[in-house]
């Protein structure tokens, strides 16, 4: 995936890391290597980004203060050798803490997790549907020897079931030779993954509450790996 980021950080090691990281792992532009906030504060606005690599300990301005500065459309990754952080870090625009030093595995883990975010988030940005036309978009689904033609709006969720995924709807639920993340990948808004067993469909929703997202009959836990995420989109829906 396509994304413009920066490193900060007043540690040249870390820096050189990260930018092997970056540079042999994936397709990001990174724009500019920053060794202190003021700098970066200066690069951000010649140079706008989809998220930076932000270091906490730095002289002058730490990384929590220039967090507080940057507008809410830059997210974070937090690069830091201190955990204790980690739980105020999201009180900002935050994808993800990586603890230093950070490993090519930690790194891996942390690009799916960045690019995950910015793939839900732009799809839920682009121009949404009409009406008429979501209402109208329909397929079949095999299911055993039938062929089952649904109407995608209909769908309140799927769930999956090791190698198979449950469609379930306001009158019908079919089991389906697939696995979760096929149907994940065939997706787009209003679907979203909150869960390693759920998708659900957002304009189905009737609330959330404890953590959890009440859907028909459904209670739905939204785990950890996708809160953040999830509740992004719901943030934007807020009144």
């Amino acid at each position: 995936m396509q994304l413009n980021c920066i490193l900060i950080d007043d540690e040249p090691n870390a820096v050189d890391l990260l930018e092997m990281f970056i540079r042999q792992s994936t397709e990001w532009t990174l724009v500019y290597k920053c060794y202190d906030a003021l700098e970066a504060m200066t690069i951000l606005k010649q140079h706008p980004v989809d998220f930076v690599f932000l270091d906490i300990n730095m002289p002058h301005l730490n990384g929590m203060e220039l967090a507080g500065l940057l507008p809410r459309d830059i997210k974070i990754v937090f690069t830091t050798a201190y955990s204790e952080y980690a739980l105020d870090s999201y009180n900002f625009a935050t994808i993800d803490y990586l603890l230093k030093p950070v490993t090519l595995r930690r790194f891996l883990a942390a690009q799916q997790k960045i690019e995950e975010y910015f793939s839900l988030h732009r799809a839920v940005s682009a121009p949404a549907p009409t009406e008429t036309s979501a209402a109208g978009t329909w397929f079949f689904v095999k299911s055993g020897k039938e062929l089952h033609r649904l109407l995608l709006d209909e769908i309140l969720y799927f769930e999956g079931e090791k190698e198979y995924v449950r469609v379930v709807t306001g009158r019908e639920q079919l089991l389906i030779y697939r696995r979760l993340k096929e149907i994940e990948d065939q997706l787009s808004s209003p679907f979203v993954r909150v869960h390693n067993s759920y998708i659900v469909n957002t304009r189905q929703l009737q609330k959330i509450q404890d953590n959890h997202i009440h859907i028909g009959t459904k209670r739905i836990p939204i785990s950890e790996k996708y809160r953040d995420t999830f509740m992004e989109i719901i943030r934007t829906k807020l009144f």
